[in-house]
């Protein structure tokens, strides 16, 4: 028994770690701060008749259809009749819940849209809606919380018991699950126990009754809080973000309830902790992660805002807001509202990290201005680039229930525009070059909403401007996760306007784990250039061609991308990339996708790869029509036709191709990897995709959209792996950093931008006639020789190329602004457009025609056959062990390494240590003679194969290491830490050599000796005075005689007199 103080009291308090204490309770007194009024678990069980199988706590419920509902009729108000009220009710427990999601969205539809019930006034029937909750004002509902809600589990005679429920109007819209900060008998995560206890409450033989009404879950730990609804998966539960609570949340809990209210609260099942709980009341507690949650989510009007208006069923999945989605779209709403009757909408831009639901909140953002009563039929528009991108947005629409058109051609756009009954229209950029001819489309209403997803890549050109002329007046919102704003032209705030709060970056959306984390690897294959064959063989291909013409050709095919397309370069990578995957990923479930530098690389990537018989996969590529990658001036080859006419005579049409390959990568077991040039790295989402393969250069927001196809949450991936053989660190670096700084993206940036986009466009005017005034001789001649006989002096024609090439750049930026588009004569804009087809075919001939560039694909096979016979490609080696790749530091790191191989940085430090080594050898030639032999027979074994490059590293590591320190783990104990010792001993090993182990001892004797006798001859300038060294030399040779007489030792005047010598060098030396 424990001593206690004279009064009975413990002589100081612990904190209590019970779960009703840490959680439960706090819970409960902030829900009834915040208009939640208690009630026992008894009373819950008096409210359902004792049926414990029930959830909806009727006569609550009845109570306020009495008391709230009324329909408008003739001009008067009525009250329900008592049979209309229990029709209604028995609508919405009619349901048999077995757990599934049908049943839940039912259940939902009600909730949110009512029943219908007859009702006759003065012999007049006619039907009218009851609603059950009234969404629009919170006030008008009851609201109530329980603990300990029992409920019968179905087909049992047994019960589960939910910590919490919150009811709105007597119905279960709440459940929460409460557990204490920390467990000492399972590993397991408190938060993680109360999600498992979700999944065992939502199972068939759970309590699914309970769950076929609730919109909001929540799992509670003190300090931990994450929030879900129906159905929603392990990895889905999210933690919700917002800032400045503290202190509303400090008064509330610091509040103190009346006095009936605490009796109440802390009557059975919690009198047993009364005084644990009143104890830190009376102290002030802190604020807990789990009440910011709760403000947060389960304030009446946030908690019924919620479930109204941010909750969809994504394809027969339950999905609820993440935080950035809610705030984003209250962004939205706030600021289109703000408008004045009589001026356009202002939109802007959303910057949502790939994978964090984009899409989804698209849904959510229609629905909030669906809902809007002061937004008459408001018109949302999809807008995006590319058929399968279309095609997805349309069906994330269909799947939340929202039933939008899509747009075929042009005029089924313009016909779609026009019809006023539609309310969602999906449709791709290009068409609108069709609608803006259109003359029925003279102004957009102000309550059409124009959604363009991916606004980061098609916005800067003619077809954006073409877009907004068509739809002028209406509000433009992109939506994209790299926006652009490293220059005029192509600057997504310039386009769309200013940023919607809060961006949602993808260091966010690690910390959030919305998306997993990505890991980063460079690997290396070295290639050996046979540079003299190489330029032999170039010399007679070339034959006959100028020297511009040379080096053009040079230009084209000596640079690291003809390399990386190198044959023996693919083979090893392929080899690599199959090793990988197998080892690593399959049959796991989760995949694979590379990207290649071009199309006949990739299908030689699939050739290589399916040799091996390792790894399963599919080519993912454009017709031959259609230009992909880094060939975009080379024509199809015939492989390239040859596998398109195989696909076609296989799937029939290209959709086909590319949507039956699509659902076999995400729903199939093969492809397990999936090879792509331009395809799929961006819009494309596969939650089993986890490993990308990067054998081609990309840069900036493509590299990071690419990236991102491996962050998606799935089942059993920790992380995405980017794996690259191109070597992209420092654009990732560089990329990783612009985006991590533009989330503060200033409104003055954008100001100065849009300024110097309408300052640059006022130039063309001039800039065009600096063009033609290099043609005044000939302007207005039919024949193009004559423009191309003008350019034949060589400074007249650099003058044209300089001049042409700022006129196209201005054009480009000024095409890409509807203002200009707006302002500008249609026939001038013609006539700029004509002139610069124009000034480009004239350049391409005259470039031609003076032999300054050579026509490359002739040359292109030829030269692609150099390459692979003289270009070789060593073993691939791995440049740096996987890092994050949001941590800073790690990059630098690998940044320092950049481009060095595995094999290379052991070359490096094995000759920086053969340098300290050859530098320090008099100072012990025994031991850097010991470390310079092993790594002489490292260097030999790595370079003669017989050790791998990482192994030789390690190796070599570590001997620079003992070199550097002056370590060695083979010298005796006894002269540890005595250092000019053990170079004594080094002098004195050789010649005992012979006797084994043996000599250790007495060459331990002679070192200690010698190292302690000689140092009283060490007087000034000693090196030089030969009495003083002659004085050593006699005392070396007493120590030799003496410790050989004791240990029996054979030594010649030869091994005394070596002896002798080195000691003697060793001391002279370590005097420097």
């Amino acid at each position: 028994m424990e001593e206690q103080t004279p009064f009975g009291k413990p002589e100081y308090e612990l904190p209590s770690y019970l779960e009703k204490v840490q959680s439960q309770l706090p819970a409960l007194h902030l829900l009834m701060q915040l208009g939640w009024q208690y009630l026992t678990p008894e009373e819950t069980v008096q409210l359902r008749g004792g049926r414990l199988g029930s959830t909806i706590l009727e006569p609550i419920l009845v109570d306020h259809i009495r008391k709230q509902c009324r329909y408008e009729f003739k001009g008067a108000t009525h009250p329900f009749t008592e049979n209309a009220i229990q029709n209604a009710v028995q609508a919405l427990k009619g349901f048999r819940a077995t757990g599934a999601t049908h049943q839940n969205e039912e259940a939902y539809d009600l909730l949110c849209l009512g029943t219908s019930v007859p009702q006759t006034v003065e012999g007049d029937t006619k039907s009218f809606t009851i609603d059950f909750i009234n969404w629009k004002n919170p006030e008008n509902n009851s609201y109530h919380c329980t603990a300990e809600y029992k409920v019968e589990r179905a087909g049992f005679q047994k019960h589960y018991i939910p910590d919490i429920v919150l009811f709105v109007n007597g119905i279960p819209l709440v459940v929460i699950e409460c557990k204490r900060s920390a467990y000492t008998q399972t590993k397991k995560k408190p938060i993680d126990l109360a999600i498992d206890q979700f999944d065992d409450y939502q199972a068939k033989d759970g309590i699914p009754q309970l769950f076929l009404y609730s919109q909001l879950l929540l799992a509670l730990a003190r300090d931990k809080a994450r929030y879900g609804t129906t159905g929603t998966t392990r990895q889905f539960w999210a933690a919700w973000r917002e800032e400045h609570l503290d202190s509303t949340i400090q008064n509330l809990v610091h509040r103190p309830l009346d006095q009936k209210g605490i009796d109440k609260l802390l009557s059975r099942p919690f009198a047993n902790v009364r005084n644990d709980f009143l104890t830190i009341f009376e102290k002030g507690r802190e604020v807990y992660e789990q009440d910011r949650a709760l403000y947060s989510l389960c304030r009446p009007e946030r908690l019924l805002e919620l479930a109204y208006k941010f909750i969809l069923y994504d394809g027969g999945i339950k999905k609820i807001a993440r935080y950035q989605q809610y705030f984003t779209v209250h962004d939205i709403m706030d600021r289109v509202m703000s408008a004045a009757t009589n001026e356009p909408r202002s939109g802007g831009v959303v910057w949502h990290t790939q994978g964090s639901g984009k899409s989804l909140t698209m849904v959510m953002l229609a629905k909030s201005l669906a809902l809007r009563t002061d937004i008459l039929n408001p018109k949302v528009i999809l807008v995006t680039d590319r058929i399968d991108l279309d095609d997805q947005i349309c069906g994330t629409f269909r799947a939340c229930g929202l039933e939008p058109e899509q747009a075929n051609t042009g005029k089924h756009l313009v016909d779609l525009l026009l019809d006023h009954r539609l309310h969602v229209v999906t449709t791709l950029i290009h068409k609108f070059a069709t609608a803006v001819a259109n003359r029925k489309l003279i102004q957009a209403d102000r309550n059409t909403f124009v959604l363009v997803d991916e606004g980061h890549r098609s916005q800067y050109h003619e077809q954006h401007a073409r877009m907004r002329l068509a739809l002028k007046g209406a509000c433009f919102i992109a939506f994209t996760g790299t926006p652009l704003a490293k220059s005029a032209q192509k600057n997504t705030f310039a386009q769309f306007g200013d940023l919607f709060r809060p961006p949602y970056t993808i260091a966010r959306a690690v910390e959030d784990k919305a998306v997993v984390p990505l890991l980063y690897e460079g690997r290396y294959v070295p290639q050996e250039v046979e540079k003299a064959a190489i330029d032999g063989w170039f010399e007679k291909l070339t034959l006959g061609l100028t020297k511009g013409q040379k080096a053009d050709l040079k230009r084209k095919f000596s640079t690291e991308r003809q390399l990386n397309k190198a044959t023996r370069k693919v083979r090893m990578i392929a080899w690599d990339v199959s090793l990988h995957y197998a080892m690593a990923y399959q049959g796991t479930g989760l995949k694979g996708q590379m990207v290649t530098p071009s199309k006949e690389t990739a299908l030689n990537y699939k050739q290589f790869i399916d040799e091996f018989g390792l790894v399963s996969t599919e080519v993912l590529i454009s017709a031959p029509t259609a230009r992909e990658g880094e060939d975009k001036d080379v024509g199809p080859s015939e492989t390239e036709n040859s596998f398109w006419q195989a696909m076609m005579d296989r799937y029939g049409t290209e959709k086909n191709y590319n949507k039956q390959l699509i659902n076999a990568f995400k729903h199939g077991e093969s492809p397990e990897i999936i090879i792509v040039v331009d395809k799929l790295i961006t819009g494309f989402d596969a939650p089993a995709n986890t490993v990308l393969y990067l054998a081609r250069k990309l840069k900036e927001h493509t590299l990071l959209q690419a990236i991102a196809r491996v962050n998606r949450l799935h089942e059993g991936k920790e992380y995405g792996l980017i794996l690259d053989y191109s070597g992209v660190i420092e654009e990732l670096d560089q990329a990783i950093d612009f985006y991590s700084l533009l989330a503060d993206y200033d409104r003055s940036d954008l100001e100065e931008t849009v300024t110097y986009i309408a300052d640059k466009a006022a130039e063309l005017p001039q800039l065009h006639s600096n063009v033609w005034e290099l043609f005044g001789e000939v302007k207005g001649s039919k024949d193009p020789e004559v423009y191309e006989v003008h350019l034949r002096d060589a400074d007249l024609r650099n003058k044209f190329y300089e001049r042409f090439s700022l006129f196209a750049r201005t054009l480009a930026l000024a095409l890409s602004s509807a203002g200009f588009l707006e302002t500008t004569a249609p026939k001038t804009i013609n006539r700029y457009k004509a002139d610069l087809k124009f000034f480009q075919n004239l350049r391409a001939a005259v470039t031609q025609r003076y032999q300054e560039t050579i026509n490359f694909s002739e040359y292109e096979p030829k030269i692609k056959k150099l390459i692979d016979t003289h270009v070789g490609a060593g073993e691939v080696e791995q440049l740096c062990i996987p890092i994050n790749l949001l941590n800073a530091r790690e990059r630098q790191q690998v940044l320092e390494d950049n481009g060095v191989s595995v094999g290379a940085k052991a070359d490096k430090i094995a000759s920086a240590t053969q340098h300290v080594i050859e530098q320090e050898i008099g100072k012990d030639p025994a031991f850097y003679k010991k470390f310079s032999k092993l790594l002489e027979d490292v260097i030999e074994a790595y370079h003669a194969g017989r050790l791998q490059a990482l192994e030789a590293l390690e190796k070599i590591k570590d001997i620079s290491t003992k070199v550097v320190t002056h370590t060695d783990d083979d010298i005796p104990s006894k002269l540890i830490g005595k250092d000019m010792a053990r170079r004594y001993f080094g002098c004195v090993s050789e010649a005992l050599a012979k006797y084994g182990e043996a000599k250790d001892k007495p060459g331990t004797d002679i070192a200690l000796q010698v190292s302690e006798r000689i140092s009283s001859y060490k007087i000034r300038d000693w090196r030089t005075n030969q009495d003083a060294i002659n004085k050593m030399r006699g005392e070396i040779d007493d120590i030799l005689f003496e410790v050989a007489e004791q240990h029996s030792l054979d030594l010649s005047l030869d091994n005394h007199d070596a002896i002798i010598d080195r000691c003697i060098e060793v001391a002279i030396a370590n005097e420097d």
